[in-house]
């Protein structure tokens, strides 16, 4: 039980709970999950500025592009939050984030290449929610654009 799961369960979407064993790397999870490696999203937690986060949906096959996510954003500078910047802001540790109970609520960028199925991270290691790409892009009202490259 995680804020994220309470979260999903009282938003209306249909979705799956999937709980498994602790894993190394995104093509461990796919597997866990029982999903292609492109149907896993990482919650990526940015910073535009000084105090100024937002979330990035990134597929599991996929890495941000830097200079797209910027053009989007329309800044010249941007990184990754610190562990310590995204636990204080969402409540999760890295490798559990997720847009679904986090503490605070930061704009979303879906990545465009988003579609059917998503497994989003739910709240905590061993724990994934299955949940239309579409639906899950709606209910957290994510701005889809293209912001990332195949690795």
């Amino acid at each position: 039980d995680t804020p994220a799961v309470r979260a999903v369960m009282e938003s209306g979407l249909v979705f799956e709970l999937v709980e498994y064993g602790r894993v190394a790397s995104v093509e461990e999870a796919a597997a866990a999950r029982g999903v292609p490696v492109d149907r896993v999203i990482k919650t990526i937690v940015v910073r535009r500025g000084e105090g100024d986060l937002l979330m990035v949906l990134v597929p599991g096959d996929r890495v941000i592009d830097w200079a797209k996510l910027r053009h989007v954003c329309g800044v010249s500078r941007m990184s990754l939050a610190s562990a310590e910047e995204a636990l204080v802001a969402t409540g999760y540790e890295p490798g559990t984030i997720t847009p679904f109970g986090s503490i605070t609520v930061l704009p979303v960028i879906a990545d465009a290449s988003m579609n059917g199925l998503a497994s989003i991270g739910g709240g905590a290691h061993g724990v994934a929610i299955n949940v239309d790409a579409e639906e899950l892009i709606g209910f957290l009202g994510a701005r889809v654009e293209d912001v990332t490259r195949v690795i």
